[in-house]
């Protein structure tokens, strides 16, 4: 079964590595989508692929790199298509 989420993560999150982590996690569940700080210091991913990857992404992300400090992982799911791969998009 297939997923697709959108996840506003707060916290320390920013200056961290936490993008790179985001890829290498994502690539690693072989899920699609991407992840970007946003200007408000926090950071946004769109996830999609294997229920249960999905699920073991948000968990990831509710933990993140070293040096991450994370208060919460909010998700809604996410109705668009999401193109093939994971990257690391600009700062919005």
């Amino acid at each position: 079964m297939t997923r697709a989420v959108r996840a506003i993560v707060r916290g320390t999150v920013q200056g961290v590595g936490f993008r790179a982590f985001a890829v290498r996690e994502a690539e690693r569940l072989g899920l699609d989508g991407w992840v970007r700080n946003r200007r408000d210091g926090t950071v946004e991913a769109v996830l999609s692929g294997d229920a249960a990857a999905v699920d073991r992404m948000l968990l990831a992300l509710g933990v993140g790199p070293p040096g991450a400090s994370v208060v919460n992982v909010r998700s809604v799911a996410h109705a668009e298509p999401v193109a093939p791969g994971f990257s690391a998009l600009p700062t919005e």
